[in-house]
């Protein structure tokens, strides 16, 4: 007896010290990160260390988060694999994935592109600003201030790892050069008193109340001096030096034309989907998925009444008849907004029976703010921080009341919100017993996955009743298909820009605005379009396999329970967890 507590002591030491050293890695890894570090440390007297800092770009931060992966991979071997179990096993394996991952793309270090149209300082610093600094007192202001007296350095860094890139081969496509100087200069044009980082702020402080009469009576001036005094200059330095890249930057084309692009191609792939499928598979299970969801498409416009031109044009016709438009006016856009509301609290209440447990926080459907409309995602989720002080915010990018349609509108909000983002990323935040990198982990085979699973699941529930519902459904999964397609068809195949634009509009019937603007985004993040499809279906043939082999003793919540309460993993070691519950099920 007294041999059998001495082991069980040992193996409770052992767990907490991989505990210990789970935490460190985490705490190592935000050190040059000080915005994940103060979003971490939310609520804690720790947050003031980091809620005034910026993060600072810099080629020997690049080179040291590599060489800490390397140190951090080595230690992991410190703990015996073999004597781990259950959720501890499971976050050595996780953690091991992803270094690993890491450090065999150690020769693309440069690869990437700090500067694109997208998701790049000058479009997601200022989201950061005004959508995650907190503002909950005085304090709060001044820290906002320290953070927009950093702009220049923050900017500086960006010029100065871009520039290395370059020295290396690695240019942005002419495109994202052109659109991120264009945006760059607007965001700086006109008075500093009404740019977005003084305007959405004192917004804030408006709705908010938690500010004193003494500093709200002098906020305006004060935000609109520092927007004169360091951001104005910053984006100017960054405008100036894209303009002198313009001579250089001569293509649109994929990652192929990178130094060993084709490598790099199929290494990042498999960091997006966290499976071994090669470019070639995905493109042809691309081609497969969209012929097989046409046919599907097909049935139902031909049950309404639309049976002549191919199926993108049907559902481009569709997508331009007034019953299913909303208004072009301000108005119009705040219908949508409320519409998504509807939508989103309407299947909040229908979670019985499909999950043991919904969201664990609340969530607010917002605009995608204007100024980065032209170029943002068409949608987007932002997790709440873990004091509880923000919800989750499903934003909808309005810039175009055609991307909007209403039969598509039901499939956007499960997607983004519930059973989507929302409710997967709430329930990973909530996880107990887990070391702190499980619930904040970020993988797109995993999250976007599941957020698609998640589209066909409320159909299943039945939110979809309506027909054309079902087709906005069904041409948000061909889109995805079709992401397959293209993403490798540039990356791989060598497809233009254009070739793949027209692709997907002729495919998907998708507003031309949405489709350069998706087309774009593959050509910049390559292999993260890849992840949506991929994840989805290989959660699919996981349930299908349990379905199988559990018959009526399948209950479709503890299926449920098993993806989403062990939070994000690659997909090769959710199927390994998802057949050890099958084998417990028995």
């Amino acid at each position: 007896m007294q041999a059998e507590l001495e082991v069980v002591a040992e193996a409770a030491e052992a767990s907490e010290s991989l505990h210990a050293f789970f935490d460190r890695v985490a705490q190592e890894r935000r050190e040059n990160n000080p915005q994940a570090m103060a979003f971490a440390l939310a609520g804690t007297e720790r947050e003031f260390d980091y809620l005034g800092r910026l993060n600072i770009p810099s080629l020997e931060n690049t080179l040291a988060e590599l060489e800490m992966a390397r140190r951090h991979r080595a230690e992991m071997d410190a703990f015996d694999r073999d004597q781990l179990s259950g959720q501890d096993a499971l976050s050595w394996d996780i953690m091991a994935w992803q270094l690993d991952q890491q450090i065999s793309g150690a020769e693309f270090i440069w690869h990437d592109f700090p500067v694109n149209q997208l998701m790049a300082i000058h479009n997601m610093l200022p989201g950061f600003m005004t959508g995650q600094h907190p503002l909950r007192n005085d304090r709060d202001v001044d820290f906002y201030l320290q953070r927009l007296a950093q702009f220049p350095a923050a900017f500086q860094g960006t010029v100065d790892v871009v520039a290395h890139r370059v020295e290396q081969g690695v240019l942005p496509p002419r495109f994202a050069i052109e659109k991120t100087i264009r945006d760059s200069r607007a965001f700086i044009a006109g008075d500093p008193a009404e740019n977005p980082l003084v305007t959405e702020l004192i917004a804030q402080a408006g709705r908010t109340g938690t500010l004193s009469d003494d500093r709200i009576a002098g906020l305006e001036a004060e935000l609109a001096d520092a927007v004169a005094e360091h951001v104005v200059p910053a984006y100017a330095l960054l405008a100036d030096y894209l303009e002198s890249l313009l001579p250089l930057a001569d293509s649109n084309d994929g990652v192929w034309r990178l130094p060993n692009g084709e490598a790099y191609y199929r290494w990042i792939t498999r960091g997006h989907t966290t499976t071994d499928l090669s470019p070639e598979e995905i493109h042809a299970l691309g081609l497969s998925e969209v012929e097989r969801i046409e046919a599907e498409m097909d049935d139902i416009l031909c049950a309404q009444g639309y049976c002549d031109g191919t199926v993108g044009e049907r559902m481009a016709a569709l997508n331009a008849e007034e019953r299913f438009l909303f208004e072009d006016s301000d108005a119009g856009r705040e219908a949508i907004l409320e519409a998504y509301r509807e939508i989103v609290a309407e299947i909040e209440q229908g979670l019985d029976g499909w999950f043991h447990d919904g969201p664990t926080a609340p969530v607010e459907v917002r605009r995608v703010p204007i100024y980065r409309e032209a170029t943002a995602f068409g949608a987007y989720y932002m997790r709440p921080p873990s004091d509880g002080s923000r919800p989750g915010i499903f934003f909808a990018n309005l810039r175009s009341v055609d991307e909007h349609p209403r039969f598509g509108l039901r499939t956007l909000a499960y997607h983004e919100a519930i059973p989507g983002h929302h409710l997967q990323i709430t329930r990973m935040q909530s996880m107990a017993g887990v070391p702190e990198f499980r619930r904040s982990i970020s993988l797109h085979a995993h999250a976007e996955g599941w957020a698609l699973y998640a589209e066909r699941l409320a159909w299943e529930m039945g939110f979809h009743e309506d027909p054309y519902d079902n087709l906005g459904r069904l041409q948000a999964e061909l889109f995805r298909a079709v992401r397959l397609v293209v993403d490798t068809g540039m990356h791989h195949y060598r497809w233009s820009r254009e070739r793949g634009i027209d692709y997907m509009q002729s495919v998907t019937g998708m507003p031309a605005t949405d489709v350069e603007a998706e087309i774009e985004r593959y050509l910049v993040i390559p292999g993260q379009a890849n992840s949506f499809k991929v994840g989805m279906m290989r959660m699919q043939a996981m349930r299908e396999r349990a379905e199988q082999a559990l018959g009526e003793d399948f209950d479709i919540r503890d299926f449920h329970r098993v993806i989403l309460d062990n939070g994000a993993m690659p997909l090769e070691l959710l199927d390994r967890v998802v057949d050890e519950w099958i084998d417990a099920s028995h």
